[in-house]
């Protein structure tokens, strides 16, 4: 998908771009190997030096970063899944007068970490840093400032993708368990049906000393974050479809 994408050329849209595939310019190389395009030679050279900086920041997520709209940023998510971590948080919900961070938890697409209050938060700044992506259901508006404000230092990843937004494009709304439900995907008995306020409940439930209150805590917490991989997934293949279909069919007629 990266390579077909020319809207993060300055001065080409979305029209502009769907134009180019029309004429059977359908990735960045295609691009540089035809030597007639639709644009006038001073607008084609333009063009021609950002595809091959484009090329040459072709592991470079930042480059990207700065050039694609937050709405469009779905795009990069094939090439930088391997640098990307599902997050999520769970908060203590005004508890005692504060509100502040319980759990943590972080899915690279393999491995689970859970970092708890009182137990191990203060490390998952150190491990943020290792990724380049982060993907989140409405981490925008509550997950990642909520981060900001308690950990004020922290280097975040600079790439973001909130599924609440990007599945919404898709005509996917509601809540995360709503969006589960209509995908299939489905919970573990013990914490099918807890919501964010049972979530809270259980918190309190371990700070009163039961331990297997903070289990079922983080079993949901998990669930939250490995349940964001299959979402992220089966949306990008759908946008990318939808977005695409006449590309791949101009292509397969080419022989491409």
């Amino acid at each position: 998908m990266l390579e077909h994408t020319f809207i993060h050329i300055p001065g080409i849209g979305p029209k502009t771009e769907q134009g180019l595939w029309r004429h059977g310019i359908l990735t960045w190389r295609h691009f540089l190997s035809n030597k007639e395009t639709p644009f006038p030679p001073a607008r084609d050279a333009f063009i021609r030096k950002n595809l091959e900086a484009s090329l040459e920041n072709r592991d470079n997520i930042r480059f990207f970063l700065n050039r694609l709209s937050p709405g469009d940023l779905w795009r990069v998510f094939e090439d930088f899944k391997d640098k990307a971590v599902y997050l999520d948080i769970e908060t203590s919900g005004l508890y005692r007068g504060v509100d502040e961070i319980t759990i943590i938890g972080l899915y690279n697409g393999h491995t689970v970490k859970s970092f708890v209050s009182g137990i191990n938060l203060a490390e998952f700044e150190s491990e943020i840093t290792s990724y380049e992506l982060v993907i989140t259901f409405n981490g925008s508006q509550f997950d990642l400032p909520f981060i900001r404000r308690q950990f004020p230092n922290i280097s975040l990843p600079h790439a973001h993708i909130d599924l609440r937004f990007f599945l919404k494009r898709l005509g996917l709304r509601g809540g995360l368990k709503a969006i589960e439900k209509s995908l299939g995907l489905s919970r573990a008995p013990e914490i099918d049906g807890i919501d964010g306020y049972e979530a809270v409940l259980l918190w309190r439930a371990y700070q009163w000393g039961d331990k297997n209150a903070l289990d079922r805590l983080i079993l949901y917490n998990t669930a939250d974050i490995v349940h964001l991989k299959p979402l992220m997934e089966k949306g990008y293949q759908q946008m990318k479809t939808q977005l695409l279909s006449f590309n791949e069919k101009l292509d397969k007629e080419r022989g491409g």
